[in-house]
This record gives structure tokens, C-alpha cells and sequence, in this order.
């Protein structure tokens, strides 16, 4: 039976900071990201089962993404915790405002590591996260490859 990639994109908004930076990019700032999702496994073929000829239900591959990142991401800010920048997410927090702190610099290469690791702890054992991009910008992505973090 052939392996299958199945890709599904999302899109969300973001904002963060790179602390420390020597660039523009030290202020806080927000993209339109979009992210693609690849995953590759074989088509189901046991005719009885409602989800023959899938490698997995896009909705149920949406309903993984939605949960694991674009809910949780979608217009917040992100900070890395370990910074002075703490004491910016901790009075955002006390306005009401939606603070992601994380143990790394929200850059869209970390981000993308973060991502991989919470879509593949939901993925059935069948399927396997094959890739993801990030897209920062129109002219900007990160991408992760399984086959490169073997």
C-alpha cells in the first residue's frame, strides 16, 4: 500500500517580541501566519470503516490544529518567559489581554518545533507528522521536516 501526504493550512494572527534582538523585531509586533501541515500514512482500506480511502479526516486534522495552536495562538502575544519581558506580559495579563509565555524566543523557527512536537502527541499511531511551515510573512517561512529530526 503507497504512503500518502495530506496537507491541511491554517491561518492565525500573533504577536511577540524577540527580546534582545538587534533589530526592529525587539518590539513588540504581530504576523498573519500561516502554517501548512503535512502528515503521511496509508489510506484506510477497510471498507466497513466510514473514513475508507483516508489517511485521516481533514476534519479531524483540523480539529488537532485548532486545538493544539490556533486556538490557543490566535490573536495573543508570546513572550519568552526567561526575559524581562515578563514583567510587559505579566501587566498585558492583568488588562485582560491573551499572553502566551513560552521557554524559548518566539522566533518562527522555535515556534515551529513547539508546533511539531504538540500536533505529533495527538496524531494516531497510523499516522505520522511528516511537515510543517510556518509563514511569517509573504517572503518568510520555516519549515520542519521529520526526516531531518530523526
Amino acid at each position: 500500500m503507497s504512503q500518502i501526504r495530506i496537507t491541511k493550512q491554517f491561518s492565525f494572527e500573533t504577536g511577540h517580541a524577540l527580546y534582545g534582538y538587534d533589530g526592529k523585531c525587539k518590539n513588540v509586533h504581530g504576523h498573519s501566519y500561516k502554517l501548512s501541515v503535512t502528515v503521511i500514512g496509508q489510506p484506510i482500506t477497510d471498507r466497513t470503516n466510514v473514513k475508507f480511502g483516508m489517511v485521516i479526516d481533514f476534519s479531524d486534522l483540523k480539529k488537532i490544529v485548532k486545538e493544539e495552536i490556533v486556538d490557543h495562538f490566535d490573536h495573543a502575544t508570546v513572550f519568552n518567559e526567561t526575559t524581562p519581558h515578563i514583567e510587559l506580559a505579566n501587566e498585558l495579563k492583568t488588562r485582560g489581554h491573551h499572553v502566551i509565555l513560552v521557554n524559548y524566543q518566539p522566533t518562527s523557527e522555535n515556534m515551529v518545533i513547539d508546533f511539531a512536537q504538540k500536533i505529533k502527541n495527538r496524531l494516531p499511531d497510523s499516522i505520522k507528522l511528516h511537515s510543517l511551515k510556518l509563514q511569517e510573512t509573504d517572503s518568510s517561512f520555516a519549515e520542519w521536516y521529520a526526516n531531518d529530526n530523526i
